[in-house]
C-alpha cells in the first residue's frame, strides 16, 4: 500500500465530514461506524508516550477487521505506566484518535500523556474524575507539537463519537469513547 493510500485528499475529507454532519442527530454510537467507513479500510495510529519515551506507529485495522497483534501492542503502549498494568484498550477510542489524527492531515504522532489508569493511579491525580473513562481503558489525554489544543479538540469533536475535553492551560486534549459531550476551553 502506498503512502498516498494513507493520506486523505481535501475533497474526500470534506465528503466524510459532510456525511458525518448528516447523521449528527443519530444515536451516539451510530455516528462512529459511518464516519470511520469514510476514513478508509486501513486505519493507522501514530503515538509517542511522554512518560516512557516509547513510540508506536502501526496499522491496527485492515480488510474490515482489527488486527489482534496491533491491538495488543496498543494496549501495552496505553498501559498504566505508574503501576505497570495493562488492560485491553478499547478499539473505538483508537478509531476516534486515528480519525482525528487523519483529519488534522499530519503524520506527526500524538504525544500521549495518559491512557489507561488503574483506580489507584486515578485517585492520586488531582482533578481526575472519580468515574474516569481512563479506568475503563476508553480514554486518552494527548497533544501535538504542530497543532494547537483547540485544533486537535475541534477535529475530535467533528467525529461526534465520544467525549472531548479541552485543557488549554495544561496543553492537552482528552478523547474518550463514552457519550458525546464536550467540556473545557
Amino acid at each position: 500500500m502506498s503512502r498516498d493510500d494513507f493520506n486523505a485528499s481535501r475533497r474526500s475529507f470534506l465528503g466524510v465530514l459532510a456525511g458525518a454532519c448528516a447523521v449528527a442527530a443519530a444515536p451516539v454510537y451510530a455516528n462512529t461506524p459511518g464516519f470511520l467507513r469514510g476514513a478508509g479500510n486501513v486505519r493507522r495510529i501514530r503515538m509517542r508516550n511522554a512518560r516512557t519515551g516509547e513510540a508506536l506507529d502501526t496499522v491496527y485495522f485492515a480488510d474490515g477487521r482489527y488486527i489482534p497483534e496491533a491491538m495488543t501492542e496498543i494496549s501495552f503502549f496505553m498501559r498504566d505506566w505508574r503501576q505497570n498494568v495493562v488492560r485491553q484498550y478499547h478499539p473505538t477510542n483508537v478509531d476516534i484518535m486515528a480519525t482525528t489524527q487523519r483529519m488534522l492531515d499530519t503524520t506527526e504522532p500524538y504525544l500521549v500523556i495518559s491512557g489507561y489508569r488503574t483506580p489507584q493511579t486515578n485517585r492520586m491525580l488531582r482533578g481526575a474524575a472519580r468515574e474516569s473513562y481512563h479506568m475503563r481503558a476508553m480514554a486518552a489525554d494527548v497533544r501535538m507539537q504542530s497543532r494547537s489544543v483547540s485544533q486537535v479538540a475541534r477535529a475530535a469533536v467533528a467525529c461526534r463519537a465520544g467525549g472531548v475535553g479541552t485543557y488549554t492551560r495544561s496543553n492537552f486534549v482528552h478523547m474518550d469513547c463514552g457519550p458525546v459531550r464536550t467540556w473545557g476551553r
